[in-house]
């Protein structure tokens, strides 16, 4: 029999997500689950930001980029996690094409923003302490403007090539996306005809971003470790260390997990469906619900700061006397 014509030179206009279907009669633990992770990531960043903009004495480039970062970590969440929630509980599976690559486009930007935001963060502690003399000329005004502006551009410029290349596939088969979001490979996989070009553009992202940030990151960290056990005795010694392998583990979670999530369907590299649906999710999640506790409770000024803000003010001789960090 003969394919309709209209079936046949029609493309979908909608796409439903299959967001977990194996767990279909758990839906409202996984939904519960991914709702107190939303919350702890909106409280946790919103609070760091808060916090780094009203304390004066965190006005530092470091602290900018923590503020960043937490901003980026909320909009990145709250780019996914609505629409997950409303899948899971109430079963509104359905998105619009342009709806479809617009979530793509906020989901990849805002993931390869933070990549670079901690390519820069990394630059700023190496500069910070292995060249603390030439830190002020080095990390200048105008030169920390320029960082963020190529971390604007280098993003944006990236990411649109891959949206814009998947909005000009053609899908004529099935409209179910095998993912919690509108994740590029996934819709890839429904277009009709050929799709090399596509498959091209993601291994340029990661060649763009994991090929490059990781290797900056991984030798500004080691330069750092080096400068503070030489300097540093005994318990600042270990201090530093295991700060410093404490942001490299989160670091590379966010790096590992998203780089094989990624390659997984560029390379058909065999993964359960379940299993990348989950990586896809938690490489977003995990790192913007610890980033407030890894750079900001246990770094000592912000730690100071929310001290400072919540303690209450002392009460001598009839007046008021702010305390200090």
């Amino acid at each position: 029999m003969l394919d309709d014509p209209l079936t046949r030179n029609s493309s979908h206009s909608s796409f439903r997500f299959r967001c977990f279907p194996e767990l279909q009669t758990r839906r409202w633990i996984l939904a519960l689950l991914f709702f107190l992770c939303f919350l702890s990531v909106l409280l946790g960043n919103s609070a760091l930001v808060y916090v780094t903009r009203r304390v004066a004495r965190l006005r530092s480039p470091m602290y900018v980029l923590v503020c960043l970062l937490c901003a980026v970590d909320v909009l990145q969440a709250s780019a996914i996690l609505p629409n997950m929630l409303l899948n899971l509980l109430l079963d509104w599976s359905r998105i619009s094409l342009t709806g479809c690559l617009i979530q793509m486009f906020s989901t990849y930007f805002l993931s390869s923003l933070e990549s670079t935001l901690l390519l820069v963060m990394a630059l700023d502690r190496y500069v910070a302490i292995c060249k603390p003399l030439r830190y002020a000329d080095i990390m200048s005004s105008s030169a920390f403007l320029k960082l963020l502006v190529f971390a604007l551009l280098r993003s944006v410029s990236i990411m649109s090539v891959l949206v814009v290349l998947a909005g000009s596939l053609w899908f004529c088969g099935s409209d179910a996306i095998q993912h919690c979001y509108c994740d590029h490979m996934a819709l890839v996989r429904l277009a009709c005809g050929r799709t090399q070009r596509n498959r091209a553009a993601g291994l340029a992202v990661i060649v763009c971003f994991v090929g490059v940030d990781i290797p900056v990151i991984c030798f500004s960290y080691l330069k750092i470790v080096k400068v503070a056990v030489r300097a540093a005795a005994g318990e600042e010694r270990l201090k530093a260390l295991h700060t410093c392998s404490t942001h490299l583990m989160v670091i590379v979670c966010f790096y590992l997990v998203g780089t094989i999530t990624f390659l997984s369907g560029t390379l058909n590299i065999p993964i359960p469906t379940g299993i990348n649906t989950l990586m896809g999710v938690a490489y977003i999640l995990i790192p913007a619900t610890v980033n407030p506790i890894i750079y900001g409770v246990r770094t000592k000024e912000i730690r100071r700061g929310l001290q400072s803000m919540f303690r209450p003010p002392k009460l001598y001789s009839g007046k008021t006397l702010t305390t200090s960090g």
